[in-house]
């Protein structure tokens, strides 16, 4: 009995889903055809190219080994003057 009164009520997003399905049923077959053939054109263009989490572990890894140079220039910097004044001392 309540498998019954449950399947009763539809939910929103089934009543959405079935009008999105009848709005897309409404379309042409040519239509159809045409934007898969359009989406798959789009999916394998340009020859190679990177899958966009290959890219972005790429760019963090690059952000990162920038940030560790520009910490090792700036103490290579302050510690090489601190060297050479030491030096001018004696």
């Amino acid at each position: 009995m309540g498998k019954k009164d449950a399947s009763a009520t539809n939910l929103p997003v089934d009543q959405y889903r079935k009008q999105i399905g009848k709005q897309d049923y409404k379309k042409t077959k040519s239509v159809l055809k045409a934007t898969r053939l359009k989406a798959e054109a789009k999916k394998n263009s340009s020859g190679f190219k990177a899958d966009s989490k290959i890219e972005d572990a790429f760019l963090v890894v690059v952000a990162i080994l920038f940030f560790v140079v520009c910490v090792y220039v700036f103490f290579y910097l302050n510690l090489s003057n601190e060297i050479n004044m030491d030096m001018d001392v004696d």
